[in-house]
């Protein structure tokens, strides 16, 4: 059957992967696995068994999508961080999130051999919770709604750090190289607002309903240009999101509840294209035995630490007990966007051995696991979330 898909026309081998992609997940959830998993297992054996999709054009196009409607969905849920008390508390926990990425970026560099700028990076692809897939995912874990909003605002504090983080260690070549992305980053900043300010005013008012094709066109365009930055797709459509948020109240629908389910529905249909991508290119040596018992390590070192971390930390300012703590602890595990993304950039740009890429990857999936069998439930991220009902 594997090698009759091969043979079969484009239009036939693109319909079975839709199939594949938007059944067999919905199947399996029932066993607690996310559906981005599944999707990122099928790409491995599309590509490892069968040599299919690998480096297929039309599937990066589509991953693409996916990867940036994740990161302006994340961008669109920065609405502020609560009271004083959570925003003091915030600046806490990213003092200690700075103090312990550069403790694990020296631990890791002399570990592997490594220079600085690989060493941080790795070093954020191990500690950094990917924000748009938790944000998603924890609504099935039965969390109070104030457990919900701590759990938001950390993993969208930790994200924003750790993008930063990224930006600073891939542009730190040269002083002048810094400089320059430094400016060019500032100019789509300052450039997103008046873009918005002009759509608002200019157009809206004529084109009715045209607010959702508009922000994900604005992502796309800031993805890109990010991208040619050198830093990646994520960036720019993060900001876009941040730059969508301000605008709540001159322009309502580009960041409103319904536009929030629409970029999340965006998100649901997109998003198993980039796993099935990352998973397709993997080849055999990236999951050699070497690689998974070093990913097992991580698992075994970095989840206890992290759990611990946070709730010592929750312990110690906000005097909860560690159970409680712990609810809002292991929602905060998964790192599978984030990791996949880094582990990506340390093998194409710092050419780091296939044991260690493998290892990131097996690190990435068990990660993500973890919190549907702590919670007993399956984690439903990006699966056909429903759309508010209209007014009226």
């Amino acid at each position: 059957m594997p090698q009759d898909l091969a043979n079969a026309t484009p239009e036939l081998a693109y319909v079975v992967l839709l199939f594949a992609l938007f059944v067999v997940p919905r199947v399996l959830q029932r066993w607690r696995l996310p559906s981005a998993i599944t999707s990122f297992v099928l790409g491995g054996v599309a590509g490892i068994g069968f040599g299919l999709f690998s480096h297929d054009p039309t599937i990066h196009l589509l991953s693409t999508f996916g990867i940036v409607s994740l990161f302006l969905f994340a961008g669109l849920e920065v609405d502020g961080f609560g009271s004083a008390l959570r925003i003091r508390y915030l600046l806490l926990h990213l003092a200690i999130r700075v103090v312990t990425l550069a403790g694990a970026t020296v631990v890791l560099a002399r570990l592997f051999i490594l220079d600085l700028r690989p060493a941080s990076l790795l070093a954020l692809a191990l500690l950094t919770p990917s924000a748009g897939f938790i944000l998603d995912a924890m609504n099935g874990f039965g969390l109070t709604p104030e457990e919900t909003a701590w759990i938001r605002s950390k993993a969208i504090a930790s994200e924003l750090l750790a993008l930063l983080g990224l930006f600073v260690v891939l542009q730190s070549t040269t002083a002048e190289r810094f400089a320059t992305s430094t400016l060019l980053l500032a100019g789509i900043v300052v450039v997103l607002p008046p873009v918005f300010r002009l759509f608002a005013t200019r157009i809206a008012p004529y084109a009715p309903k045209s607010e959702f094709a508009f922000l994900l066109m604005m992502a796309l365009v800031a993805a890109y240009a990010t991208r040619r930055l050198g830093v990646y797709y994520l960036v720019g459509a993060f900001l876009v999101g941040v730059a969508a948020r301000r605008f709540r109240q001159s322009l309502p629908a580009i960041a409103s509840d319904r536009m929030l389910h629409a970029v999340e529905v965006f998100a649901s249909f997109f998003a198993p294209f980039y796993f099935f991508r990352a998973g397709s290119e993997l080849t055999r040596e990236d999951l050699s035995w070497p690689a998974v018992w070093l990913g097992l390590a991580f698992v075994g070192v970095m989840v206890p630490l992290r759990i611990v971390a946070l709730a010592l930390l929750r312990r110690v300012t906000l005097g909860e007990s560690i159970r409680v703590s712990l609810r809002i602890a292991v929602p905060m595990l998964p790192t599978l966007v984030f990791t996949l993304v880094l582990a990506g950039i340390l093998r194409d740009r710092f050419g780091i051995g296939d044991p260690l890429f493998g290892a990131l990857v097996v690190y990435a999936l068990l990660t993500t696991l973890i919190p549907g069998f702590v919670f007993n439930a399956p984690t439903p991220e990006y699966s056909e979330p429903a759309l508010p009902e209209s007014a009226g």
